[in-house]
């Protein structure tokens, strides 16, 4: 089974947890089986190997987010990236080429093309591949998802079947309406369309060179800044005869909002957290290390990040997009394919960053123009490089960088340390790399 995975956006709804760095999909809310923590990304690319452990998965994603992929995935997961934003069909275009001409996957093969960010069951993952078998049979050139409404919501599109089997040809697509023009379409069998969708790669393939002039993945990659921004409803579906939709009736969340993301979770506090038992319907999702309480409140979310904090109303959280636009603030968190770090201080000329490199990964080799570095060991163990000589470290060592010398470090084991940088002009573009020979 091949699956095309749409991971976009930045999720600002979910600020502080969410932003420009770390979207939505890797916040790890969600318990696994073995009681650990683990992201959106992390629970579909798992189920979708407990469905088919031979699957192939490609991700389609900017450049901004890789780096939290490798982290969360590692690096033998597929990414077809996105060099710019260029809306759904470009995406999708880009990746279908990518399993065809980097991957060489058939373009016979079938693809199923969904978000990363649903909150489902094992259910929907048999569905995706009863969904893959239907296109595969080529009875028509689109197969889509249909999501079995639960109320009649002003959220989403809807997909107008021919009839109530569980596979029917479409009769028309219908605009997010009222509620009241959704109460007439779920009475006449009309479907969520939730942009779950399946294809033969050349069906996409042909389209894509209809629409772009390009020969194969490397030229439409050169040439991806310059294409047109339309979606792939818009550039493909809309204009498709041959087309049926196949009915899903279990749970299906979408987790854009703080209101929907606490409906999924299967605990009230996440980090620490305490509430009194005056609380009603409150979730407190905490990622410092200082506790959260809450007394007496009804319906509320509590997020605190080194992003910032949130209280808000669950139904009000809806409208936070606007607000968060108008703040003017620094990155202070993310999580790298090396591992992650923490910014815990900032002053005119000075920022301290906690850091935390997985083992067996290291930094880049770089220097820096415009300010000095100290490394203190917190834990593990590890090697640093300064201008190409190489020591041991170990919790407790201290490491001084000068501004100009190149330097690095190696995690042998987990390897935590606090980094302090000192300068007039300390910026993320003041970084030069170099190759360690």
């Amino acid at each position: 089974m091949n699956i095309i995975l749409l991971s976009g956006g930045s999720g600002k709804r979910l600020w502080p947890l969410s932003n420009d760095v770390r979207s939505k999909q890797f916040i790890k809310i969600f318990k696994n089986e073995d009681g650990d923590y683990e992201s959106m990304v992390q629970r579909v690319y798992n189920k979708i190997k407990k469905v088919d452990k031979d699957a192939t998965i490609t991700i389609a994603t900017s450049k901004s987010q890789i780096s939290a992929i490798h982290n969360q995935l590692g690096t033998d997961v597929g990414i077809s990236v996105e060099p710019c934003r260029r809306d759904t069909f470009p995406a999708i275009a880009l990746a279908t080429a990518y399993l065809v001409d980097v991957l060489g996957v058939s373009a016979d093969e079938p693809v199923v093309v969904c978000p990363v960010d649903p909150y489902v069951n094992d259910d929907y993952f048999e569905a995706i591949k009863k969904l893959s078998d239907q296109a595969a049979k080529g009875e028509a050139n689109l197969v889509l998802m249909g999501i079995e409404p639960t109320y009649p919501s002003e959220k989403y599109g809807y997909i107008i079947p021919e009839d109530k089997n569980d596979t029917s040809k479409v009769l028309s697509f219908k605009e997010k309406p009222t509620v009241e023009v959704a109460k007439e379409y779920i009475s006449k069998g009309a479907l969520w369309n939730g942009g779950v969708f399946a294809y033969k790669l050349k069906y996409v393939l042909n389209k894509a060179h209809e629409l772009i002039d390009f020969e194969d993945y490397n030229d439409l990659f050169d040439k991806y800044g310059t294409l047109e921004k339309i979606s792939f409803d818009y550039a493909v579906v809309e204009k498709e005869d041959k087309i049926q939709v196949q009915r899903f009736g279990g749970e299906w969340k979408d987790l854009g909002t703080w209101n929907t993301l606490t409906e999924a979770m299967t605990e009230n506090v996440v980090g620490k957290g305490v509430m009194n038992e005056k609380c009603s319907g409150v979730h407190i999702l905490n990622e410092l290390n200082v506790p959260v309480i809450a007394m007496g409140l009804t319906d509320v979310v509590i997020s605190a990040s080194p992003e910032g904090i949130l209280v808000s109303d669950k139904e009000q959280s809806s409208y936070i997009k606007p607000y968060v636009d108008g703040i003017d603030q620094q990155i202070m968190f993310a999580e790298k394919s090396w591992g992650r770090y923490q910014v815990m201080d900032v002053e005119p000329e000075a920022m301290t960053i906690k850091v935390v490199l997985n083992p067996g990964h290291s930094m880049n080799y770089h220097s820096h123009k415009n300010r000095d570095e100290v490394w203190v060991v917190l834990a593990g163990e590890g090697r640093s490089v300064v201008d190409g000589m190489e020591q041991n470290i170990k919790a407790g060592d201290v490491v001084t960088m000068s501004a100009g010398c190149r330097h690095t470090v190696f995690a042998d084991t987990e390897l935590k340390l606090i980094e302090v940088q000192l300068g007039k002009d300390i910026t993320v573009e003041d970084k030069k790399k170099f190759v360690l020979e």
